[in-house]
């Protein structure tokens, strides 16, 4: 029998992967192992409409393409470990797959704080389950909640919770604003100020050092001193990587894991790695390797991926260029959205209001070496079509010189 392709990773990527795989012409086996045991469904709005009460698990999974159907599922089973030169998986039921090809499409888990206190009431939004748990939680009459961590997700929660009538919702990070990293300080500012006017509480500037309480969290200890009351913590303080399993085979895996420009991992024509656990060399920009973690990501890779690979494993060439993905992000807080195309962290030194004023519907643009990189609206309908707008111009933009990079 022959060996399958095989998917490491049942969520969003790994079943994107598996239908662009078919798309290019694979006929052969296709297994896809992943830990949960639900079939793949859509993240986004875990932190807003689940947590609000507003959709169910059925509104969130993923139809599959009849292409797919007859794909082999392993659902609630890990991939423990890999030997790429063995060209093997074995899983956490004990099971062996041997593979033609490998697709590393294991994603990110929530980074937790290792800070003294108890566990019970202390949530991160990343699953179904999370979601659900966190959900009975904020519901609760009265409830005081801390968010630690005022990137995406943390502000999503923060919005979401002022709106099912949380007593108190209090932010805590780090930076003097909240999602400066990707927005810069001048949009950062705007978002602080909406943030506060529709009742969300920042402590800015300041880290946690621990939880307070004895069987369940009852206030969160930070570095300035503060005590603040809390009977529901979300932590969002970043991603790590699901690459454990890839230890021991040489491959670098300092930060997801590092592939070339047609994200195949470590010099192995037969493994590539899709989604937001690729870190890839973006040609639309310059030869430096990043992690992307945007929702666009995983078709965007997984197409291009999955070209690369049957061309291999049929002995064709792909005839492709380098990848050079356009990076796309939306969030919904309150009753406003963030709009992104392009990539906004990279032009972060030169950013101009392009329409709009920073009070109301406002359109940003961010800039290198006078260059056009990335946009983000912040506001209602009609910011989210100004940076529409601007995508065109953000396509058109040529491509720096560079030398290939290599995996």
């Amino acid at each position: 029998m022959t060996a399958p392709i095989v998917v490491a990773g049942a969520s969003m990527a790994g079943l994107r992967a598996a239908e662009q795989l078919r798309a290019a012409g694979w006929d052969g086996p296709i297994t896809l192992v992943g830990d949960e045991p639900h079939m793949p469904y859509n993240r986004p709005p875990l932190s807003k409409e689940v947590l609000a009460g507003k959709a169910t698990f059925e509104s969130l999974a993923f139809r599959p393409r009849a292409a797919v159907a007859d794909v082999e599922w392993r659902l609630g089973t890990a991939v423990a470990r890999a030997d790429l030169d063995g060209r093997t998986v074995e899983l956490s039921d004990g099971g062996t797959l041997p593979y033609r090809g490998l697709v590393v499409a294991t994603g990110m888990r929530p980074r937790r704080l290792r800070c003294p206190g108890p566990v019970a009431g202390r949530h991160t939004v990343r699953t179904l389950a999370d979601a659900r748990g966190l959900r009975e939680a904020l519901t609760r009459p009265g409830v005081r909640v801390v968010v630690v961590g005022a990137g995406f997700i943390g502000c999503e929660v923060a919005a979401t919770a002022v709106a099912l009538g949380a007593a108190e919702v209090t932010v805590v990070d780090p930076m003097p604003l909240p999602m400066a990293g990707p927005l810069g300080e001048l949009l950062a500012g705007a978002l602080l100020t909406r943030h506060e006017r529709r009742g969300v509480r920042f402590a800015l500037g300041t880290g946690v050092t621990g939880f307070e309480g004895e069987d369940a969290v009852t206030g969160v200890a930070l570095a300035d001193g503060r005590v603040l009351p809390a009977d529901v913590v979300v932590e969002s303080v970043g991603s790590v990587a699901n690459t454990e399993w890839l230890e021991g085979n040489g491959l670098d895996l300092t930060d997801g894991v590092l592939t070339d420009e047609h994200l195949r991992a470590g010099g192995r024509p037969e493994v590539i790695a899709v989604g937001d656990v690729a870190r890839f060399p973006n040609a639309r920009y310059d030869g430096v390797p990043r992690r992307v973690e945007h929702w666009s990501i995983p078709t965007d890779t997984a197409k291009h991926a999955a070209r690369v690979l049957t061309a291999h494993l049929t002995g064709t060439d792909h005839g492709l260029e380098p990848f050079a993905p356009l990076p796309t992000f939306w969030s919904d807080q309150h009753d406003f959205r963030l709009q992104s195309f392009g990539s906004p962290a990279l032009g972060r030194e030169d950013v101009r209001v392009l329409e709009g004023d920073l009070d109301g519907d406002v359109l940003v643009g961010y800039h290198r070496d006078g260059l056009l990189v990335g946009v983000v609206s912040l506001g209602g309908q009609s910011a989210a079509a100004a940076a529409a707008r601007h995508r065109a111009e953000l396509l058109r933009q040529p491509a720096p010189p560079q030398p290939a990079p290599t995996a």
